[in-house]
Parts: C-alpha cells; structure tokens; sequence
C-alpha cells in the first residue's frame, strides 16, 4: 500500500493507524527543511543584510524581527480557520504547507535583492509568515494524522530536527562568505525541496466529502483568536503551562551573555565566546531530551510526568546556575537546562495534540492559538526581566541570582500545571 492510500486509509476509519516510516520520514524531513530556511536569516542572514544595507543601523534589526513577529502570530489562528474550512483534493494541511514554503522563499529572494531597509523588512515579514505557516500546518497534520501512541516520538523526532537545522544554517552561511543571494534562497531552496518531498510522498485524504463549514465571517474571524476556557479546560491548561515554561525560558535567554560575564569577571565579547564553545553540547542535551522523553513519554503512555520533570529540571538547572561562582556550576546548569527544554518542547507538543478541542473541524485553528503562548512570553519577558535585574542592588550592579530563580520558578509553575490535565495520562 502507498504512503498516499494508507494516509486515506487512516483518514477513513474511526481513528488515525500508526504511521510508517514513509510517512514520518519525510514529515521530519520537512520539518527540517522549514525550520532551516526560518532560522538561518534570524540566526545570522539578517543581521549580514542589515549592516550590508545600514551600517551601524543595528536597531533596525529589532524593528525588522520584530515586524515579522507580529504579523505572524495576529496572522496565526486566521490562516489556521482557513486551513480548516478548506476543501480540495489535496487535503485541509498540504495546500498551506506548500503555498507557505512557496511565501517564504519568495520573502527570502526580495530579502537578498532588497536595495534597502524598508524592502528587507517586507521580505523578512513574508519570509518569516510563509516559514510559519508552513511549519504550523506540518504540526496540525501530525494532529490529523498520527494516533496518540506516536505523537511523543514524531514530537522528538521533530525536536531533534530543528535543533540541527541552526548548525547546518549558519554552516551554509559561513559558505558563501555573505553573498546575498546564496546566503538566503539557499535555505530557502533546501527547505521547499523538503517540503515538496513531504507534499509528494505524504498523501492527506481529500477534504471534499467534509462538512461544508460555516461561512467565514467578520465575527468568524474575530472568534477565531478566543476559545471557551471552562469548555475545553485541558486545553487552557496547556496553554497556561506553555506560557509559564517559555516565560522563565526568555528571562534568562535574552541576558544569558550577560549573565556569564558578570559571574565569570570577563567582558561581554569573551563571555559570548564560551556560550558559543558551550553551545554544541547545550544543542546535544536539548535533543538527547527531545528524543528519550518524546520516545519514553509514548512507550509509557504518560505525558503529564514528563512535563512535570522538564519543568524540574529547568528548575533546578536555573538554581544551579542562579547560586555558581564559577565556569563549572554554569556549564552543568546550563547543560540540565537544555536537557530539560529538549524534553519538554517535545512532550508538552504531544500533550497538547492528545487535548486540542475540535480536533476535526478546528485543529488548526487551535494550534495557532497555542502559538500565542509561546509568542507572548518572547515579548512580556524581556520588558519584565529588567525590574527583576534592578530589584534589591545598588549602583550598575544586576541581581541575576533573582532573574534566574524567578525563571526556574516559572519553568516549575508551568510543569506543576500539568498535572491538572484531566484527559491525558
């Protein structure tokens, strides 16, 4: 049987079959090839076209990522109502994937061509909307199409893809030595040839025969960005914890360079270049994470427990580094904190797979509204770490002991949420 006739297949019964590896390969494949053509520009593409088109304009960088963000996630539950009102042959999910991969490279291409600032930041925002999208629609069809027993392994299989997909991007930037061209649609190019592997090879069951759904109204669209909180009560615990987690995550990532330097006693720059010697093995343990909890999570049916330990160890990992004095202490926490992230981006995604509401008729939807709780807390953090910073000392000195601890706590908080899911193990 094909990929294609075994995905109608599974579509068609009462539940979704488990998944062959004709299916998952390519899904991560894509996964891998989306995040690749995202993460490059933001990892370092950008800021070489920034200083290339305004040098010494390092604040348009800000204004640029930061436009692309917005637009993004208002965009984000819109797109995902569309996706589920959508009927064609193709399916609900494959259409979006593919018109997001086609948006993103043609961002990329208006990036490398831009002759200045305001033409860089269109091509970013489309990059950065396409890539998205592209990437969201490949996590609903692991929703649509994968029973709950594999959704933790696909989930680490998919972790463990993005986390390589950085190296492989600034790898490929050091290459072409910062021609713009290259240095952009190349990602771009590698990521819509995963994708249209995916779109060939991973056949989605044909949404013609759905429901026709409701018209898609100016009240429609507003209601498209809220939910029924008491109605769907797992879901809004998820969403809660996810926010928590990623909340103590920003607090400490933005000043983490910082940080270094001032419990090591080196400037900024030297500190900058022990985060990069440390960041091989902080990437090794967020996937040896993301793959032994997405695997274990799902060989043992449990989720909540292992939410639970990745907020732990966060936790405990922001702790050790909260009370060190030197390289030692912050190389371990750092390092129990990575392996804390890795097991949590992929079982809490699982989680939040088996709990979306409405699954049939507005998975999409509800997956971008997930998004705000990871989108949010990359805002709100970083305007609240500075009160913590300046809480309690006096003169230039920064109180990273309470910034630190206060992010273990949120990490902590989010897991602890967890356990109040009712309708997941």
């Amino acid at each position: 049987m094909s990929v294609r006739s075994s995905a109608e297949t599974v579509a068609s019964s009462s539940g979704p079959g488990k998944a062959g590896a004709a299916f998952v390969g390519p899904l991560v494949l894509a996964q891998f090839g989306v995040y690749l053509a995202f993460i490059t520009p933001l990892a370092i593409s950008l800021s070489i076209r920034v200083a290339q088109i305004a040098p010494g304009k390092v604040e348009y960088l800000g204004y640029i990522t930061g436009s692309g963000a917005l637009v993004t996630v208002l965009a984000g539950p819109l797109l995902g109502a569309l996706s589920d009102r959508t009927r064609c042959r193709f399916g609900r999910r494959r259409p979006f994937v593919v018109g997001g991969a086609a948006v993103g490279v043609a961002g990329l291409v208006v990036m490398a061509l831009a002759p200045g600032v305001g033409v860089l930041g269109l091509g970013w925002v489309l990059a950065a909307l396409g890539w998205q999208q592209a990437l969201t629609k490949l996590v609903v069809v692991q929703a649509d199409l994968l029973p709950p027993a594999q959704r933790g392994r696909v989930a680490g299989l998919g972790g463990f893809a993005t986390m390589a997909a950085p190296f492989v991007g600034v790898s490929l930037a050091n290459a072409v030595k910062g021609d713009p061209l290259p240095l952009l649609v190349l990602p771009g190019v590698i990521g819509a040839a995963a994708v249209l592997l995916f779109a060939l090879m991973c056949g989605e069951p044909d949404s013609r025969g759905l429901p026709a759904p409701p018209p898609l109204t100016a009240g429609a669209v507003f209601r498209s960005y809220l939910w029924d909180c008491r109605r769907h009560r797992d879901f809004t615990l998820v969403w809660l914890g996810r926010f928590a987690f990623y909340f103590g995550l920003t607090l400490v990532t933005t000043f983490t360079a910082f940080f270094f330097a001032a419990r090591l006693a080196v400037p900024v720059p030297e500190a900058a270049g022990t985060l990069a010697a440390l960041a091989g093995a902080g990437a090794a343990a967020t996937a040896a994470g993301s793959l032994g909890g997405g695997f274990l999570s799902d060989r043992l049916g449990r989720r909540r427990v292992f939410v639970l330990l990745s907020g732990t160890l966060y936790a405990a990992g922001a702790a050790t580094m909260a009370l060190s004095t030197g390289l030692a202490p912050l190389v371990t926490g750092s390092l129990i904190c990575a392996f804390g992230l890795g097991l949590f981006s992929a079982v809490d995604q699982a989680l939040a797979l088996d709990v979306l509401p409405e699954r049939a008729t507005d998975a999409g939807r509800y997956t971008a509204i997930l998004q705000f709780a990871t989108s949010i807390p990359h805002s709100a953090a970083p305007a609240a770490a500075p009160l913590l910073l300046n809480l309690a000392v006096d003169g230039t000195a920064k109180n990273y002991t309470l910034l630190y601890l206060v992010a273990g706590a949120a990490t902590l908080i989010g897991g602890l949420i967890a356990l109040r899911v009712r309708s997941a193990r």
